[in-house]
């Protein structure tokens, strides 16, 4: 997997302690978890790729102290991650349970069933979207990744995920407004 990435890997300093790598987990688990849930919609395999993620970093903690920007690496190890795992899944594990959880909260049950339908029409709407324009709108969700990252991430220009992001945007308005039928 690590060889996927274009992120250059020197070695400067021989390691990274424990407590660093902590300090890593404290600071992006919860990112890198809504970045997987957003790919499987299933909290379980995403709290499993949040797992695998820390455990590629602790195996690969020489090469740490010479990562240029930490963040983008480990969104691009979790987005792998979860990308290799959802294509293992089975397509009815990962809306309807996740949608009902999400829309569920504190809402009368019939409420909260037509809300998850809603979602889970949505999510199947985005699962429709071209492999760029998808990438891109899901990426953008998560609010700490800023264009030049996306960009980065993605190994396309920043005004190219602009546009994939406009796109994304106007054809899932457009889907959704037409009841999913465009």
């Amino acid at each position: 997997m690590f060889e996927e990435l274009s992120l250059p890997l020197p070695l400067a300093r021989t390691s990274v302690s424990e407590t660093e790598v902590a300090a890593l987990v404290e600071t992006y688990s919860t990112l890198l978890f809504r970045l997987a849930h957003s790919v499987l919609r299933n909290p379980t395999e995403a709290e499993d790729v949040v797992q695998d993620t820390f455990v590629r970093v602790m195996e690969h903690r020489r090469a740490l102290p010479e990562i240029r920007d930490l963040r983008v690496w480990l969104v691009r190890i979790t987005w792998n991650l979860a990308l290799d795992r959802r294509r293992r899944i089975r397509p009815e594990q990962l809306d309807d349970i996740s949608a009902l959880k999400l829309a569920g909260r504190n809402t009368p049950a019939d409420l909260a069933l037509h809300d998850a339908r809603e979602l889970a029409r949505v999510f199947r709407e985005i699962d429709r979207l071209p492999r760029a324009e998808r990438q891109a709108l899901l990426l953008s969700a998560i609010d700490e990744l800023d264009t030049r990252e996306l960009a980065e991430l993605l190994n396309k220009s920043e005004s190219a995920v602009r546009a994939l992001i406009f796109r994304a945007r106007t054809r899932l308005r457009e889907r959704l407004s037409k009841g999913g039928k465009a």
